[in-house]
């Protein structure tokens, strides 16, 4: 049945207005009831429904817009110059202040400031804030405690080949950063991918290293400028020496030629106090100190041939395999060798002969560290065999003044704390860390640390000391923090290491002495009686008569003794 409703409408009445009107409804269309399909429906007897008044509602994630965030820097240049002055030319700004120096206004301004300036210092000094009143009243000492060290970070080789951690450089600025020189020291070692890179930490970034160094050869020694601190120095493998300017990447900015650098891997490689900046000096185990200026790296600007013979022959020079500089003797350097001989240079003699000038022997195997003290640079410690020793410069080619104990395993590193005078650390080849207090105790360590299974190759202390960097054999960087006990110093602690230092050396001076005295009075005794001397000939003769005469004499006695058996 189809129901349809037509509406008719002429042609005119489209678009005309409507017009509504009520009335009752009523029936357009009905369908009754089909009793027949009453059997396809399926009763269901009781009808539940249920309805819920909350409105429905789905889940949704929103997350924020991520920043990202790079690391920037800012590099400040030294501004305020006219255009044709190069500021980095020393020349140029040192005469272009000279001519300024000169005018009447500098004059007038320097003569107008000056005045202010000593108003403000007048005003400084007329009361002292940090004055203290009560100075006779000392503090009660707090109870020492129990020298100890805990490890704070580990920084691995991010390679998969293991190489040795040879050298450790903390960045000068607040020791906000770390360089590490990765390299394998063992003969002829051509394992298969191997790399030659060594990398700069972020501390606080542990797991990354912040800049890649790509050398040619895999470094053994690095070193930061303490007066430029973006420009690094290393020492390489195959005897070249090459540096880097950490704002332009990890690739080297220059490097020697071959034929002119070290024959060997270069063990111990310094910076200069020049006024430049620019100067370093560099040894190796070929015998041979290099003199360098990183601006013209194509030859050295110096050579000392390490001959103790005086001859100057590069074939009887002993092989550099440790190198110390300290600031505050310009001219002086040590070299500690391979054949155990300390060798103090005077870089200002006229003829190399002369620039080696004393001579330090004791050690019975390679000196692998010789550092100065920071606080008396006439006495330095070196490391070498089993022993740590401390000499002094004022008893020129004589022993050692103190010594620690002999060692079972070897000592391969050690150092100054640069915050107590008589505190030093030294690394042994069990992988034990010893921190050394000679005012305290000379024959047992004050703390003794097992670091790692694997020999400790090199250390080297935060300017705070109370960090330290070991590395060892497999690449690993232990920091550690060592207790305030042993990077605080006491009230007089100076004072007390000093006369320790003079008393040692007097007593050595002393035993030199008598030890000359013993010499010459032998020499003497034997020039008086020259006809009472033995053939040496003789003197075996005899002791081989004795020594039969012995074994014959026990082969009687054990004769006797067999038949009453």
């Amino acid at each position: 049945m189809e129901i349809k409703l037509e509406y008719v409408r002429k042609r005119s009445e489209f678009g005309r207005p409507c017009s509504f009107s009520d009335y009752l409804a009523e029936v357009t269309a009905d369908i009754p009831p089909d009793p027949s399909l009453a059997d396809d429906f399926i009763p269901q007897d009781p009808v539940d429904f249920a309805f819920q008044e909350g409105p429905v509602m789905a889940v949704h994630e929103v997350n924020t817009e991520r920043a990202q965030v790079s690391v920037k820097g800012v590099n400040h240049v030294e501004g305020g110059w006219p255009q044709h002055i190069d500021p980095k030319n020393s020349e140029l700004t040192s005469r272009y202040r000279e001519e300024v120096e000169r005018e009447d206004v500098y004059t007038r301004s320097v003569q107008r400031l000056g005045s202010l300036v000593e108003h403000c210092i007048r005003q400084n000094n007329a009361i002292d804030i940090y004055e203290e009143y009560f100075e006779e009243e000392e503090e009660e000492e707090e109870e020492e405690e129990h020298p100890s060290a805990k490890t704070i970070s580990v920084i691995r080789d991010p390679n998969a080949t293991k190489r040795m951690a040879t050298r450790i450089s903390w960045h000068p600025d607040a020791n906000r950063a770390m360089a590490v020189a990765y390299c394998s020291l063992d003969f002829q070692d051509s394992r298969k991918d191997m790399s030659f890179d060594s990398y700069i930490w972020d501390l606080e970034k542990p797991y990354s290293p912040e800049l890649t160094l790509k050398p040619s050869s895999p470094v053994v020694t690095l070193e930061y400028n303490s007066k430029d601190w973006h420009h690094l120095l290393g020492g390489c493998y195959n005897g070249q020496i090459v540096y880097w300017d950490t704002r332009k990447g990890g690739l080297p900015m220059e490097m020697t030629p071959v034929e002119l650098s070290h024959r060997d891997p270069v063990y111990g490689a310094c910076w200069l106090p020049s006024r430049t900046g620019t100067e370093c000096f560099s040894g190796s185990t070929d015998g041979q100190v290099l003199w360098w200026d990183i601006r013209k790296l194509s030859q050295p600007s110096e050579k000392l041939i390490l001959d103790i013979t005086k001859e100057d022959q590069l074939k009887k020079a002993l092989g550099a395999s440790a190198l110390d500089f300290a600031p505050t003797m310009p001219t002086k350097f040590l070299v500690g060798t391979e054949q155990g001989t300390i060798i103090s240079c005077n870089r200002d003699a006229k003829t190399p002969p002369e620039k080696i000038a004393h001579l330090f022997h004791g050690h019975l195997g390679a000196v692998y560290s010789v550092t100065r003290n920071p606080f008396f640079p006439k006495v330095f410690l070196s490391v070498g065999d089993w022993t740590a020793r401390i000499w002094t410069e004022e008893l020129m080619d004589s022993s050692s003044i103190m010594e620690t104990k002999y060692h079972t395993p070897y000592l391969l590193d050690g150092c100054w704390s640069p915050v107590k005078p008589a505190v030093f650390f030294t690394t042994k080849s069990d992988g034990t860390l010893d921190i050394w207090d000679f005012l305290f105790h000379q024959k047992e360590p004050s703390l003794s640390l097992k670091v790692s299974n694997d020999p400790v190759l090199s250390l080297r202390s935060q300017d705070n000391g109370r960090i330290l960097g070991c590395g060892t054999r497999l690449g690993i960087v232990s920091l550690l923090e060592i207790s305030p006990g042993l990077c605080t110093m006491r009230k007089n602690e100076k004072t007390l290491t000093s006369a320790m230092f003079e008393r040692e050396a007097r007593r050595e001076k002393v035993l030199q002495d008598k030890h000359r005295e013993r010499l010459l009075r032998e020499q003497d005794r034997a020039r008086a009686r020259p006809e009472e001397q033995e053939d040496p000939q003789e003197v075996f003769e005899k002791a081989r008569e004795d020594f039969f005469s012995i074994i014959k004499a026990e082969k009687r006695r054990r004769g006797q003794e067999d038949p009453e058996e």
